[in-house]
């Protein structure tokens, strides 16, 4: 497929202000440091704007006020932004083509809009209801009862179990679970009764999830993963969880059981959560953070248990002279004993 354009027209899909030659044309994209003459990179920070002849690219995307120098340059509102969109361009995911393979196995109640493809292994139990261009790879597991909406892509060995709400353009990476049991268990004397977990998993349309994620099903009600949301590999989210609308949640990050996070959070790696704590809107929790108590809504917490991020970052400076606090504690209080004692030395 070629997917070679000249400037002018990649300019005008990507809504910029194109200052160069508009008939040159570029067949590819690249970091800044290894594009050719043939390729578009992009430059957003000052070290990359201040250094725009390091780069062999061809063209540049550049932010909207910009007023360097480079022969070739599309101004745009947000470089990266547009580079990801240039990157679908040339790169564009590839897709099976649509239909069943012969060792799928698929409940003859399926309910499917156009586009649908089931690799090897696929299983699809009975009652499900999907839409237009559903791509389920190998060895993907479906359990009753779930609707997929449209453009939802999911891929090898991922579980969904029954009662799962996926919306559109929705994509699941390998190895997740979603609509597992989650974490009940009532204590009973010396022993443990499981709660029955009754509800569901619910995710809203444009989110990703990553590789190996565990997605709990609610006691009651829905584990709720609203549009937009973005998690990384490894991420738990316990039952009964609202994850707020672009949100995003990076590499081994745990969020215990009823937990609400608000809108454009960012989660940092390995940061763990307690129960039936609030995350507000615009909220950062630092990486390695321990949360024991709610976050307002645009605090930044790090550090375990979590605090403000510009305590930790005061407790952090003085962790490696604690040897050398004590000691001077010590001297002192001896100094004190002395004194009290009448001791004038």
């Amino acid at each position: 497929m070629n997917t070679a354009i000249t400037l002018s027209k990649l300019s005008d899909m990507l809504g910029g202000r194109l200052a160069g030659d508009g008939d040159r044309v570029i067949s590819g994209a690249a970091a800044f440091a290894s594009a050719t003459a043939s390729d578009i990179t992009f430059a957003a920070g000052a070290k990359y704007l201040k250094n725009l002849g390091g780069t062999d690219a061809g063209a540049v995307l550049v932010p909207r006020d910009f007023e360097g120098d480079h022969p070739n340059t599309i101004r745009v509102e947000n470089p990266q932004a547009a580079f990801a969109a240039v990157l679908a361009h040339f790169y564009p995911r590839p897709r099976p083509r649509p239909g069943i393979h012969p060792a799928a196995v698929i409940a003859g109640d399926l309910v499917v809009g156009e586009g649908f493809h089931a690799g090897a292994g696929v299983v699809v139990g009975e009652g499900c209801r999907f839409g237009r261009a559903v791509t389920l790879h190998p060895g993907v597991v479906i359990g009753g009862g779930v609707r997929l909406g449209d453009d939802v892509e999911v891929f090898p060995s991922v579980v969904m179990l029954d009662g799962t709400r996926v919306g559109s353009r929705v994509i699941v990476h390998a190895g997740t679970v979603i609509g597992s049991d989650g974490f009940g268990f009532a204590p009973d004397g010396d022993s443990y009764v499981k709660i029955p977990h009754t509800g569901i998993v619910q995710i809203d349309d444009d989110v990703e999830i990553g590789a190996n994620n565990a997605i709990d099903r609610a006691t009651f009600g829905r584990t709720w993963i609203q549009r937009g949301v973005k998690t990384d590999n490894l991420v738990h989210i316990a039952h009964n969880c609202t994850i707020g609308a672009d949100t995003v949640v990076v590499a081994q990050v745990g969020i215990s059981g009823s937990v609400t996070v608000g809108r454009h959070a960012i989660l940092a790696g390995q940061a763990g959560v307690a129960g039936h704590l609030t995350i507000g809107d615009n909220a950062i929790v630092g990486p390695q953070a321990g949360l024991a108590k709610s976050v307002a809504d645009g605090e930044t917490v790090s550090g375990s248990p979590g605090m403000p991020h510009r305590v930790w970052l005061r407790v952090h400076r003085l962790l490696p002279r604690l040897p050398e606090i004590k000691k001077e504690l010590d001297e002192l209080k001896k100094q004190v004993a002395r004194l009290m004692a009448g001791d004038p030395r």
